[in-house]
């Protein structure tokens, strides 16, 4: 599994912290031994790099990720993206649709979030309308599922309702997480995964140091045992791990658990 650092931001001024997140996960995981299935993990072995960017330029920031990250789509087979917040999802997901493009591949996008994402994009999408941006430049929507939603805009929700985006209700997956994830996982099914982490699709009990945290979300141990789940798809290419602020973390829970999620990834 092929890691990179994207330390992305745009979002609002309220994402900054998550700036050096990447650095940070790679710290925690020189914690971790060995993940759940016993693989060992050694992180002096890790296949890492880093785009390095310069947030106050957001269009040369965008074109910087899209281009490694499609050569990084083209030439490795799974890769795993450390934000950063979401707004990079819209530059690695633009380079993963053109990729499927020239590949003819059929793209399918989860996405693990709190909120849809999906507001009125600007030039430059922040992590409000990231996902929006892309639906809008050509990722077909009917190959979007969007699992965790709990607290959506009245603008986002008809976006939704009108490109028949699929969401996946937080309650139908704690009634039955087992049958929950062979629904998403067939949702994937024939497809090209690209899988999107925010981290606030966990509750802030857990996953405190986020830019936008929301009760009732699901707990570490549930969204472990989907990761663990998910990481059987075959055809996944991608992953990313976004929105995890570093720089105001409660007792090192978040980043730890980013550390967990990534370790649960190799």
């Amino acid at each position: 599994m092929f890691i990179v650092k994207v330390p992305g931001i745009n979002g609002l001024g309220k994402t900054s912290g998550c700036r050096n997140a990447g650095n940070s996960i790679i710290k925690e995981l020189k914690e971790i031994y060995s993940n759940e299935q016993n693989t060992i993990i050694d992180t002096s072995l890790l296949d890492l790099e880093e785009i390095h960017l310069d947030n106050s330029n957001l269009e040369l920031s965008h074109n910087l990720i899209y281009k490694n990250s499609l050569e990084i789509f083209e030439t490795k087979t799974q890769t795993i993206f450390l934000g950063g917040d979401h707004s990079l999802s819209y530059s690695t997901g633009k380079a993963f649709l053109d990729y499927c493009k020239k590949e003819k591949k059929n793209p399918c996008l989860i996405v693990f979030d709190a909120h849809p994402d999906c507001m009125e994009p600007m030039k430059e999408p922040t992590h409000e309308e990231w996902l929006r941006k892309l639906i809008e430049e050509g990722f077909p929507p009917e190959n979007v599922l969007i699992v965790g939603l709990r607290n959506s805009h009245k603008d986002e929700i008809k976006f939704l309702k009108e490109n028949k985006v699929k969401t996946f209700a937080i309650n139908n997956i704690i009634e039955n997480i087992s049958d929950a994830c062979e629904i998403i996982m067939e949702f994937s099914n024939g497809k090209e995964l690209y899988l999107s982490i925010d981290i606030d699709v966990i509750d802030p009990a857990f996953a405190p140091s986020t830019g936008y945290s929301e009760p009732g979300g699901l707990t570490s141990r549930q969204f472990i045992y989907i990761i663990q789940r998910i990481k059987k798809i075959k055809s996944l290419k991608a992953v990313d791990l976004v929105e995890i602020n570093s720089e105001n973390d409660k007792d090192n829970l978040t980043i730890r658990l980013g550390a967990k999620i990534l370790s649960e990834l190799l």
